[in-house]
């Protein structure tokens, strides 16, 4: 149902390829580095959807397909597949693991029913892997894990799956055994079969023979299923029973509670392999076909209607009015802008009109496309638990939701992260200069973490994103997808003026140039928020003392203020606001008086405040041979890092600090020359923390 006509109750009907209760929305999320997207390609390749291996460090991923992933070898763009598996059809989402791309994490996470994650035998539970996993916790969705790389020198898997509960808080436990590990890993015991598989390195293809569980394993097997039915058994009453009285348990109940425990989300399977050796791979699928949910086994969607506020519900079914999330725009060279969304309700069809109730417009889908990473494939209608492409969408944004007019819904909005990083941005030429601009706003509409501003001091634009990284990408994107040159200046920090004290401040603006004036008249008190809460407004006007209507203009006029502080002119965040009083006058007030009175307000409460300059601090883990100790730590300290925790990581050091992001541009290099290129480093945003006082004045001069 997706426009209102006589024919509407009919357009729902379609015949789908494969079942509801068949389909597999899921994630591929980690660390980076722990083997997300080879995964992700051995998966496509033992599903038949590609005929050769492409391989991330050659730069022939099918789904690392932009240049720079190539070059790189990272991951920057989540990028959609589909794929069949049995008798299920998987959509896999292979999303990036580097901390500046976490927007992309995000917004697939919003849009999927579960996820694997992937971990690294040797690293474990890393930094990168602990957010995406809280991600995951903040859209409760159902896991299960992998630990890949079981072939690798250090790899220990019962080590991985004890770091999960202990730094994840996580009730995981394997499902699986590997036999062997490091150079002698060579099979995998199945917990729930007990039965076990032995790979051949010679083999690509049917690649694994079943077998007995080799006798030296027998009893480490029966102890760890006995230990699995005992965890299961805790939220599964007849099996509880049956373990009880000592009865026997058969495999297929032991997945059925296995099933019912990943879909409440209450525990998490543990699998292993490796995954550039192909071992380990359709055991994976196996579990993403067996454990994890189908549309129908996540709870209905929640929104609210536009004008009543009142909760709507909609289920999972192509006969409910048409409901859509738009969570991703890109730009694709041969088909133009392409509007990734995730169905929750209804049916959509091709050449249809769709209604954005985000911004109250109807737009025109030409095409429908399933996606597999940068090839599409296309299709004449899509129903309720799809994820595809539609092309020909003009005024739609991340995060917008689409439905049937006559049935309006507004679905939960999207979070991202604020940028942290700036930096200074000018055309190379004239002939460059309109051709940036329209760059910059598709760039902006595909990445919201990407944000661009225009300096009219200075006339230059400055753009601002999560990290060095990021906006490295953005400059070479320019370059090789857009033909823009560009000359760009030195990174800088997004710091933050906060105030320190409560401050009473008054707000007057009264002109009069003949005939109306202008009046307003705002008393406000300032005072310190909540760390993240960013600019609150209160209204406590009573009495009428300020007219109803000049409340916003007032509110309006602070918000805009709020942008750039009185110490350097960077915004301001976690500040609290309360209207207290005021005054107007019957003739002169205006919407305008009032606007400017709360910006006056705001600033003279900024300078009572005592504000304060804050800065991003961020998580930094560095992993590095025992014998540099002495040269990172000394870095370290020189960088006004604090250290929280040094510790072993086999035989090298492993220590996490808090940095601050204005004395780590560079380190990439810096750690590489202490080290003769053997340390690695994650570093992602933490929290803001006031600017040491001899820091201050020099960044306030610059």
């Amino acid at each position: 149902m997706v426009v209102a006509t006589q024919e509407s109750k009919s357009r729902n009907h379609m015949i789908r390829e494969t079942p509801l209760e068949k389909l597999r929305n899921i994630g591929v999320i980690a660390h980076i580095d722990a083997g997300k997207t080879t995964t992700t390609e051995r998966m496509l390749y033992y599903t038949g959807k590609l005929y050769k291996i492409g391989e991330v460090h050659e730069g022939t991923a099918v789904m690392d397909w932009m240049a720079q992933e190539q070059e790189r070898g990272i991951t920057i763009t989540a990028a959609a597949t589909s794929c069949s598996w049995r008798d299920c059809r998987i959509n896999i989402i292979d999303t990036p693991g580097h901390v500046d791309f976490t927007a992309e994490v995000e917004r697939s996470l919003k849009v999927l029913d579960g996820a694997v994650v992937v971990f690294c035998g040797v690293g474990g539970v890393q930094p990168q892997s602990e957010t995406v996993w809280r991600q995951a916790d903040g859209y409760k969705i159902p896991r299960i894990a992998f630990v890949n790389k079981m072939d690798r020198v250090g790899a220990n898997f019962l080590h991985v799956v004890k770091d999960m509960e202990e730094k994840l808080g996580a009730n995981a436990f394997p499902i699986q055994i590997p036999i062997g590990s490091e150079d002698n890993f060579s099979g995998i015991v199945d917990l729930v079969n007990m039965s076990a598989r032995i790979f051949d390195e010679g083999k690509v293809d049917d690649n694994f023979k079943e077998a007995p569980i080799p006798e030296d394993m027998m009893e480490q097997a029966k102890l760890f299923r006995h230990d699995l039915i005992e965890k299961l058994a805790e939220h599964d009453t007849k099996l509880m029973d049956k373990y009880v009285h000592d009865e026997e348990i058969s495999e297929s109940e032991i997945r059925s509670a296995l099933r019912k425990a990943v879909l409440n989300d209450i525990f998490v399977p543990v699998l292993c392999g490796s995954a550039f050796k192909n071992k380990g791979v359709q055991m994976l699928l196996d579990a993403v076909c067996d454990y994890l949910p189908s549309p129908l086994d996540i709870l209905p969607i929640k929104g609210v209607h536009p004008e009543s506020d009142e909760e709507i519900i909609r289920k999972t079914d192509d006969n409910e009015p048409f409901s859509a999330l738009c969570f991703k725009i890109a730009t694709d060279p041969y088909v133009g802008r392409l509007t990734y969304i995730r169905i929750y309700s209804g049916v959509v069809k091709k050449s249809s009109y769709i209604h954005n109730i985000s911004n109250a417009q109807r737009d025109r889908l030409s095409k429908i496309v399933r996606m597999h990473a940068n090839k599409q494939e296309m299709i004449d209608e899509a129903g309720a638990g799809d994820i595809v492409g539609v092309i020909g969408l003009k005024n739609v944004r991340t995060g917008d939701t689409l439905c049937d007019p006559e049935n309006p819904i507004i679905l939960e909005k999207m979070h991202f992260p604020e940028p942290v990083v700036s930096m200074a941005m000018e055309p190379a030429s004239n002939v460059d200069q309109d051709k940036l601009g329209l760059a910059l706003n598709k760039l902006q509409e595909e990445d919201p973490t990407f944000k661009v501003k225009y300096n009219t001091e200075t006339g230059q634009t400055i753009i601002s994103g999560m990290g060095e990284l990021h906006l490295e990408i953005i400059v070479d994107r320019l370059l090789r997808e857009f033909k823009v040159e560009t000359k760009t200046g030195t990174p800088q920090v997004a710091y933050k003026e906060k105030p320190s004290v409560e401050a009473r401040a008054v707000g007057k603006f009264i002109q009069q140039t003949g005939g109306h004036g202008q009046y307003g008249h705002a008393v406000i008190i300032l005072k310190p928020g909540e760390q993240g809460t960013g600019i609150e407004f209160v209204n406590k006007i009573i009495g009428g003392a300020i007219p109803r209507e000049y409340i916003p203009a007032i509110k309006k006029g602070i918000m805009e203020t709020s942008k750039a502080g009185i110490l350097a002119g960077y915004p301001v965040i976690d500040a609290e606001i309360t209207l207290i009083d005021g005054s107007y006058h019957d003739v002169d007030s205006s919407e305008l008086a009032f606007k400017m009175a709360g910006s006056i307000a705001f600033n003279e409460g900024l300078r009572n405040a005592r504000c304060k300059l804050m800065e991003p601090i961020m998580s930094l883990e560095v992993i590095f041979p025992e014998e540099y100790m002495g040269d990172v730590i000394g870095d370290l300290n020189s960088r006004r890092c604090r250290i929280q925790d040094i510790v072993q990581r086999g035989k090298a050091k492993a220590v996490k600090s808090h940095a601050p992001l204005a004395e780590m541009f560079g380190y990439a290099t810096a750690i590489r020359s202490l080290t003769q290129g053997r340390a690695s480093y994650t570093m992602e945003p933490s929290h803001y923390t006031e600017v040491p006082s001899n820091i201050v004045e020099k960044i306030i001069k610059k």
